[in-house]
């Protein structure tokens, strides 16, 4: 029991002396942190609080500021020179290329025999495109033809009957001439008489006079109707040559008869009727096609390019003007070209149903107006040389000031 006594109080003194010497060893490393509440106190640590409000703000520094006003300067310079820039042209995007596109119908009827092989070709005026087989048009120009020559036989004999006509006449007056001289020799003689059976009634005896009377009067019946004779061969002329003209005029009417036949017969052969490229054929060899049947497209050489921009646009915008034209299939090339016309009205104005503004409910839009532009193949790229066609779209730039 005694060494139990003495061992206690030997631990409680160890125990102490542990303490001891970790408190020891704790006063030894004073810059050692505590964890707990020491670390805490650590990290508010007040000279570090006065050392960040040491610390100069980034407004504070004349660098940031030189480099604001440089910047704010640029934007500015920049901002003024892109507005005075700008200001000197309109744009838009709501363009594309036109043209005024030929439809290639027949004028007559058939089966077609020859197609030309010219999908998405240039052509040049007069190309031969297709040929309409002749039947009927044939047949109808050579009686046509035949009705021509018949009219002019007929005209020949006409003027044949004239010719005899005015021979009649020339007859006719010539054998008037013997009565009509004979009715003057009577007439004369009549007159004679009396002027004696006046002077004197003895020089002339009534037989006489009554004879002389008689002369005249049957003498001045020949000579009416010789001067009747002559207007009957005149009338005869006449009536000879009307039938010359009345002849003349048919001949007239069957030639005008065949020219149509010709025309018919020329309209079975479709040619170009401008130079350009062939588009959208839908007929092919044997194909049936009635007269006005829709069987190419033409898209003619000749290109422009209609602009729809907003009346507000419009202020400074006149005829010749230059503009700087992008396709959009060719953004790299930069056409050029000119202000040909602008229209006399917007767009909406010739639609199918025109807006009505005194409906109550009007509300103000800007309206679009159409501005044509040629492109200008002297001083530019020719747009002939590349694939652009109608309905393409183009962003033109007019130079306004």
């Amino acid at each position: 029991m005694s060494d139990a006594k003495t061992d206690g109080p030997d631990e409680d003194r160890g125990e102490d002396t542990g303490h001891a010497s970790r408190g020891g060893s704790d006063r030894d490393n004073p810059e050692k942190p505590d964890d707990g509440a020491n670390g805490e106190e650590s990290e508010d640590d007040p000279d570090e609080d006065e050392d960040a409000k040491k610390k100069p703000s980034i407004f504070r520094k004349p660098l940031f500021w030189i480099i604001l006003i440089v910047v704010v300067t640029v934007l500015v310079v920049f901002g003024v020179l892109y507005w005075l820039n700008a200001r000197q042209f309109e744009s838009t995007d709501d363009a594309f290329v036109d043209t005024h596109i030929v439809r290639i119908a027949p004028q007559v009827g058939g089966t077609l025999v020859k197609v030309a092989d010219v999908d998405n070709r240039h052509v040049e005026a007069g190309t031969l495109l297709g040929v309409i087989q002749p039947t009927g048009p044939e047949a109808q120009l050579a009686e046509a033809q035949a009705n021509v020559t018949q009219s002019l036989a007929q005209v020949a004999q006409a003027r044949a009957q004239v010719t005899a006509a005015v021979a009649q006449r020339n007859q006719a007056a010539a054998q008037s001439r013997g009565p009509l001289a004979t009715a003057v020799k009577a007439e004369q003689d009549l007159a004679r008489y009396q002027q004696l059976a006046q002077i004197d009634r003895a020089a002339v005896s009534s037989q006489q006079l009554d004879q002389a009377r008689a002369t005249a009067g049957s003498t001045a019946a020949d000579a009416r109707a010789a001067r009747q004779s002559v207007a009957s061969a005149g009338a005869q002329v006449l009536v000879a040559e009307r039938q010359v003209r009345a002849a003349q005029a048919v001949v007239g009417a069957r030639r005008a008869a065949a020219q149509q036949a010709q025309v018919t017969i020329g309209n079975l052969s479709l040619q170009a009727p401008v130079a350009g490229q062939v588009v959208n054929r839908s007929v092919n060899l044997g194909s049936y096609v009635g007269p006005g049947t829709q069987l190419m497209a033409l898209i003619p050489d000749n290109l422009w390019i209609t602009a729809n921009f907003k009346e507000t646009q419009l202020t400074l915008m006149r005829v010749g003007q230059g503009v700087a034209i992008t396709v959009d299939a060719y953004p790299d090339v930069k056409f050029l070209g000119h202000v040909d016309s602008i229209q006399r009205g917007a767009g909406q104005a010739f639609s199918l149903l025109p807006a009505q503004n005194a409906t109550g409910n009007y509300v103000k839009v800007v309206q679009r107006v159409p501005v044509r532009i040629t492109f200008d193949i002297k001083n530019g790229p020719d747009p002939r040389h590349y694939a652009i066609g109608p309905g393409m779209s183009v962003i033109p730039t007019v130079k306004v000031r």
